[in-house]
């Protein structure tokens, strides 16, 4: 049975690896956490969790996962399963998997490195226009170069992840002088640089792949309920993906990539409603918790759904749109920044199906959250 494995969430503290470990909570599988440190002490103290691991980085993690967990297969033939939530750990894995393919359930692409190569924001735009999807025009420059003959405005994003500043990096320029002065500030030794149009919203989905990404399930997609220039936003609204069109496209991907985990896509809406692709997280993602409330659960149905080679029967429910929020972050977009009221915000938290931090049946980091609310924001 797969809830007699192992189960070890291994994430940096934060409410997407806490949204993972209460769906397994729900579900009576209490895992193990690695927890490498982040701005604040929540998920590690979820009720669920068996056993808890504190490090200060991956590669002290890692070492955790070798040494205490490495040899439950050949003690129990049954491997446990890993679950991570954010780029740095997926990626460390991703370049360990030789060491770890015979001793551990993990998210994979059949061969070592192959996920950090598709997390290259150039190659999975190739592989993204390659099966149909509209993709910007984007160019991979070396920082201080000039991109030559690209529309502007444009806006540069570091070409992985895991290198530069990451969120740091993204400046959006009118034109090169303008890039000029950013390249001053951008990390990244590489960047990509892609024309940039104004977003009417963004769309994401979420879902899980098996038996080399040949069967996929989309689960919810989500879009956002305001605006932010260069950012997500925290309050969102959620419901079952159908879009047959776009689930051909993304079917070529995950074949190709032959991927087997939990991921997001992500695409920007422009004004005419088209859609531009952007990026796949090969990871839990932040919105993935909503999918489990709207009844499906990643987590469990990946595992299970890796037991059987297949996506389980049933993995897919139909359910209405409903609001989903993260509740510090919208609280200090909104209130501390005075666009509505705290009735008013209070009122629209409390009637959302989804809440990302605060869970009657998890008090510890609930409480923790309200302690911690200005870091968290």
């Amino acid at each position: 049975m797969w809830n007699q494995h192992v189960f070890i969430v291994f994430a940096i503290e934060h409410y997407n690896p806490l949204g993972v470990i209460r769906v397994l909570g729900f579900e009576g599988v209490h895992p193990d956490y690695i927890a490498i440190k982040g701005r604040a002490e929540l998920s590690s103290h979820s009720r669920f969790i068996n056993k808890c691991h504190r490090v200060d980085s991956v590669e002290e993690g890692y070492d955790v996962l070798c040494k205490v967990y490495g040899d439950i297969k050949e003690k129990t033939g049954r491997k446990p399963f890993i679950i991570c939530s954010d780029d740095k750990t997926i990626g460390y894995l991703d370049l360990h998997y030789n060491e770890l393919k015979d001793r551990f359930i993990l998210y994979n692409a059949g061969k070592q490195g192959r996920i950090n190569e598709f997390m290259d924001k150039f190659k999975i735009l190739e592989c993204a226009k390659k099966h149909g999807l509209n993709v910007l025009d984007s160019k991979v420059v070396k920082r201080g170069d000039n991109p030559g003959d690209i529309k502007y405005p444009i806006i540069t994003k570091a070409i992985s992840p895991n290198s530069g500043g990451w969120k740091s990096d993204v400046f959006i320029c009118n034109n090169y002088n303008e890039l000029d002065k950013a390249y001053e500030k951008i990390k990244s030794d590489e960047i990509l640089v892609q024309t940039y149009i104004e977003k009417k919203n963004e769309y994401c989905v979420e879902g899980c792949s098996v038996d080399r990404g040949r069967d996929v399930l989309y689960s919810i997609y989500s879009t956002y309920n305001y605006m932010i220039k260069g950012y997500y936003s925290p309050y969102r609204t959620s419901g079952s993906f159908d879009n047959p069109k776009l689930k051909e496209c993304l079917d070529g991907m995950m074949k190709e990539i032959g991927f087997e985990g939990i991921f997001d896509a992500e695409f920007l809406v422009a004004e005419d409603g088209t859609l531009w692709f952007l990026e796949i997280n090969f990871r839990n993602t932040t919105w993935s918790y909503a999918s489990a409330c709207a009844g499906m659960p990643l987590a469990t149905i990946w595992a299970k759904s890796m037991f059987e080679g297949k996506i389980i029967e049933g993995a897919y429910k139909h359910v209405k749109p409903f609001k989903a929020m993260v509740e510090p972050i919208d609280y200090n977009l909104r209130v501390n920044r005075g666009t509505i009221g705290k009735m008013r915000w209070f009122c629209e938290m409390l009637s959302c199906k989804c809440r990302d931090y605060i869970n009657i049946r998890d008090l510890k980091p609930s409480w923790l959250t309200i302690k911690n609310w200005s870091k968290l924001g």
